[in-house]
């Protein structure tokens, strides 16, 4: 097998361990709750309803600031185009010029962390006319 066939296996080998892991182990987490709670009614004992809840429910997460992840999601994209940036008059020695090649990805980066921001901005404004 040469690496024009197995560099590509292996990349989506490991995509798809990545997605498919984390489901597996928390359908196994789901089953094994499952399997204590039938084990639990076969011998009689009494299951405490908040226990029960607990486990069939899993571990609930707090819920999270939307807000705040859509901005610093915003903030890393603006980092990353201006990143690109920089890379572009560096690769001409920062005499003004700008490498092609590099404004793209800092346009659509840029462009895509303007409009994180934005959301964030009216995500926060939703939110606190909620309060």
């Amino acid at each position: 097998m040469g690496a024009d066939v197995f560099v590509p296996f292996v990349f989506f080998a490991f995509l798809g361990a990545i997605i498919l892991v984390p489901i597996w182990l928390k359908e196994r987490t789901k089953q094994s709750a499952h399997a204590l709670i039938s084990q639990a009614l076969e011998k009689g004992q009494q299951l405490d309803p908040a226990i029960l809840r607990q486990l069939t429910e899993g571990a609930s997460k707090p819920p999270k600031d939307r807000a705040r992840s859509t901005l610093g999601s915003g903030v890393v994209l603006l980092a990353l185009a201006v990143g690109f940036v920089i890379g572009g008059f560096a690769m001409n020695d920062f005499n003004g010029a700008v490498e092609g090649g590099m404004m793209v990805p800092a346009a659509i980066l840029g462009a895509l962390g303007l409009a994180f921001i934005l959301l964030a901005i009216v995500d926060y404004s939703a939110k606190k006319k909620e309060q």
